[in-house]
């Protein structure tokens, strides 16, 4: 199902609701209310039930959320029911602690496939993961992989992106520094950690 005209800041928030209620259920918890969850997360309860509303009735009145449907229900949202897989091209410092990060399994993602072009790490395997050649990348077009992971330096990034796409890729997560520019039809998130540490001071009392 496609949800149409939903705020980003929404979706932005969906994984974070989801992450408190699989916290939750692995407790033994059942059912929670919207109170409960916006303390567990440190949002305002109105805002759950906002972003909620966009997607139908999710809890009952008085009763809150029952937990198992509620996971199902954002997985049902975020695609992630489909057990979505990733390719990873960049397998230096970065890309191999992706590769050993076990949060994405919370999700239910996978990478599936990693690509470097340093002749030295290529038929290496990290964490499972066999790294294959760059020059292969045209490979995964059989592996029915939508979701890209460029992990590589600044001057490489749009290059990489653009054989994403060229080979189906649909949605590329970006840790390269910089701006990366493909069709509209797919989307692009990218992470800049140095970026959002250098905003931290801002919000600094003055010594």
């Amino acid at each position: 199902m496609r949800y149409h005209k939903i705020p980003d800041e929404t979706v932005r928030r969906l994984p974070v609701y989801l992450r408190g209620a699989i916290h939750l259920s692995q407790q033994g918890v059942e059912s929670v209310s919207s109170a409960s969850l916006a303390d567990l997360l440190g949002v305002k309860p109105w805002q759950i039930r906002k972003d909620f509303s966009y997607f139908g009735d999710f809890g009952t009145p008085g009763v809150g959320y029952q937990l198992e449907g509620l996971i199902k229900q954002i997985n049902k949202i975020l695609r992630l029911d489909t057990g979505p897989k990733a390719v990873l091209v960049g397998v230096g410092n970065l890309g191999s602690a992706l590769l050993a990060f076990p949060g994405f399994r919370m999700y239910g993602f996978e990478i599936a496939a990693a690509f470097d072009a340093d002749k030295r790490k290529v038929g290496r395997t990290k964490n499972g993961v066999l790294i294959e050649d760059i020059t292969r990348l045209r490979r995964i077009r059989r592996r029915r992989i939508d979701l890209g992971i460029i992990a590589v330096p600044e001057a490489s990034a749009q290059e990489i992106a653009k054989a994403l796409v060229d080979v189906g890729i649909k949605g590329l997560l970006n840790f390269s520094p910089c701006y990366i520019a493909v069709p509209k039809r797919v989307k692009v998130i990218t992470i800049d950690i140095a970026m959002d540490l250098a905003r931290l001071p801002y919000y600094m009392p003055s010594s």
